[in-house]
């Protein structure tokens, strides 16, 4: 979801394919410009991240060039911009990185050193609880998943309240809290 276009992706994982079929009607309550990632390019949405008014794409084993360089192009045609960065050690770019505001980004594992992030405040998310790096912003207050009180507290001494939501079953299947929601 942007705020000129809403993009329906193409997952990569075959099980997540008709996850995709009813958003379209949906998103028709709210956005006049619904863009779609054709095949053979797939898009998966933990891949995507929005930071203010500028897109990072992340090139996964779910998110491929070919539907990077289309969620590009689409964005472009609405005058938005983004960057594609290669994933080496985690199953999607939300899967290691959050932007909060205020150009704080929470983060772990190969996110830490990317060169692409270093212009940003890095509240550094240990290797022991880099589950919690996948957490949301939402109206002034950060979710995070519940049981990571080294994260918690990172995230609160940045000055941010911190809500802790009970994820753990969602966590057994690698779902994160972006994973569960859609925001716009």
């Amino acid at each position: 979801m942007t705020p000129k276009c809403a993009i329906i992706t193409n997952p990569g994982a075959p099980s997540r394919k008709g996850e995709t079929l009813l958003l379209k009607n949906i998103l028709k309550k709210y956005y006049r410009n619904i863009e779609t990632i054709e095949n053979p390019g797939t898009v998966e949405a933990g891949d995507i991240l929005m930071v203010e008014d500028h897109f990072y794409i992340g090139i996964s084993e779910r998110t491929i060039k070919d539907g990077a360089h289309q969620v590009t192009c689409i964005l472009e045609k609405y005058g938005i911009y983004s960057s594609i960065i290669e994933l080496h050690k985690v199953l999607h770019l939300k899967t290691g990185l959050a932007y909060l505001d205020k150009n704080n980004l929470v983060a772990s594992r190969e996110f830490l050193q990317k060169k692409e992030f270093q212009k940003f405040n890095i509240l550094s998310i240990s290797e022991k609880e880099s589950y919690a790096a996948n957490c949301v912003f939402i109206n002034g207050t950060v979710l995070i998943p519940e049981g990571f009180p080294e994260s918690k507290s990172t995230i609160e001494e940045a000055g941010y309240q911190v809500y802790e939501i009970d994820v753990s079953e969602f966590q057994k299947l690698d779902g994160g809290i972006s994973c569960l929601s859609l925001r716009f």
